[in-house]
C-alpha cells in the first residue's frame, strides 16, 4: 500500500490548522487504498498553534509535528517537513483551508503521467496585494527557471517521492521551492481545483517577506540578474561615451556654449547609482556564498511530536 505524506507549514494557525487535518483525513479515508501521514510544522508562530499540533498528534498517531525554534520562512519550514517524511507520495498545502484538501485525488491521478501537479485555481480568492505578488513572482520564474509560460506555481502540489529526494541534496539556507522542484524535474503539469476562502485571519504576507522571497528567487538559482547587471553597465558606459563626444563636438562648434552642469550631475548620479546597484547585487551574491560556507541552517528544530524514530536534524 502507497503511503502519503502530508506536509503542512502552519503560522498563525491555531483555529485552522485543525479543520485542515481533518479535511485531509476524511478524504483519504473515503477514498481508500493509501496509508498516510500529516506532519505539521510550527514556524515559530506567535499563536499558540504548537499545542494545537500536540492536541492532534495525541488524537491521532499519524499526525505529527515539528517545532522550529525561531521563523525561518514557509520554505524553510516545508523542508523542515521533507526531512522527515517516510511516504511514497507528497502533498503540500497550506494552514488556512484556502487550499482544497478534499481535491487533492485530482493531483494525486495525474502523478501517473507526471512527476510534479501543481494546483491551478478557477478563481483565486487571495488579496489584491497577494495576487500582484504571485503574479511577479510567476513573470520571475519565467524568466530565471525557464518556467512555462502556462504553468502556474502554487503552495498547494503533489509530487513523488524522488522529486522530494533531489530537492533535500540543498542543504544551503535560503531555499526556494520553485527552483528547487523544477529543477528537479520537467514533467510537470497542472490540475485545475477550488479555491476557498481564508478560514480566520490573514496572509502571513507581508511587503518586507514578499521583497525577501524575490530576492531569494533571484540569487538562489541564476546568475542572469549579474549578466543582467553587466549589460546595464555596458549600456551605460556606451551612452557616457556618445554623450562625451557630444559635448567636445558642441565645443568645438560652440566654443561660447556654456557647460552644463545640471547635465554633469544627472550623469554623475545615474552612473553612481547603477554602481551601486551592481555591486549591491554582486554583494548579495556573496553574502550568500559566505553564508553557505560558513553553513548557516536552513532550520532548527526545538521540538518533534509523534515521531517513534528521529532523524538528524540540520
Amino acid at each position: 500500500m502507497e503511503k502519503i505524506s502530508f506536509v503542512i507549514p502552519c503560522y498563525r494557525s491555531e483555529h485552522t490548522v485543525g479543520g485542515v487535518v481533518e479535511e485531509i483525513v476524511s478524504t483519504v479515508t473515503a477514498h481508500g487504498g493509501y496509508d498516510y501521514e500529516i506532519i505539521l510544522v510550527n514556524d515559530n508562530s506567535p499563536d499558540n498553534v504548537m499545542n494545537t499540533i500536540k492536541e492532534l498528534s495525541a488524537k491521532d498517531s499519524r499526525v505529527k509535528g515539528l517545532d522550529l525554534s525561531r521563523n525561518f520562512g514557509q520554505h524553510s519550514a516545508i523542508m523542515a517537513g521533507f526531512t522527515y517524511l517516510t511516504g511514497d507520495i507528497v502533498v503540500c498545502l497550506d494552514d488556512d483551508g484556502q487550499t482544497p484538501a478534499g481535491e487533492m485525488f485530482k493531483l494525486i491521478d495525474k502523478l501517473d503521467s507526471y512527476d510534479l501537479v501543481f494546483a491551478k485555481y478557477d478563481e483565486k480568492h487571495h488579496s489584491g496585494f497577494r495576487n500582484f505578488g504571485s503574479r511577479v513572482n510567476d513573470k520571475m520564474a519565467c524568466w530565471l527557471l525557464s518556467k512555462p509560460k502556462d504553468l502556474q506555481i502554487m503552495s498547494y502540489f503533489a509530487c513523488k517521492r524522488y522529486v522530494i529526494d533531489e530537492v533535500l541534496r540543498y542543504t544551503n539556507p535560503y531555499p526556494y521551492m520553485s527552483g528547487l522542484l523544477l529543477r528537479a524535474t520537467k514533467k510537470v503539469t497542472n490540475v485545475e481545483v477550488h479555491h476557498h476562502d481564508r478560514l480566520e485571519g490573514q496572509s502571513g504576507y507581508t511587503l518586507k517577506k514578499l521583497l525577501l522571497l524575490w530576492i531569494n528567487g533571484f540569487t538562489s538559482f541564476s546568475v542572469k540578474p549579474l549578466r543582467f547587471a553587466t549589460f546595464i553597465g555596458f549600456a551605460t558606459a556606451v551612452i557616457g561615451f556618445f554623450y562625451g563626444i557630444y559635448v567636445i563636438i558642441n565645443q568645438i562648434v560652440n566654443p561660447l556654449a556654456p557647460m552644463g552642469y545640471g547635465s554633469t550631475m544627472a550623469v554623475m548620479l545615474f552612473v553612481g547609482g547603477m554602481i551601486m546597484l551592481m555591486l549591491g547585487m554582486v554583494g548579495e551574491y556573496v553574502g550568500r556564498v559566505y553564508l553557505s560556507l560558513n553553513r548557516a541552517p536552513q532550520f532548527v528544530i526545538r521540538d518533534k511530536v509523534g515521531f517513534e524514530e528521529h532523524k538528524d536534524g540540520k
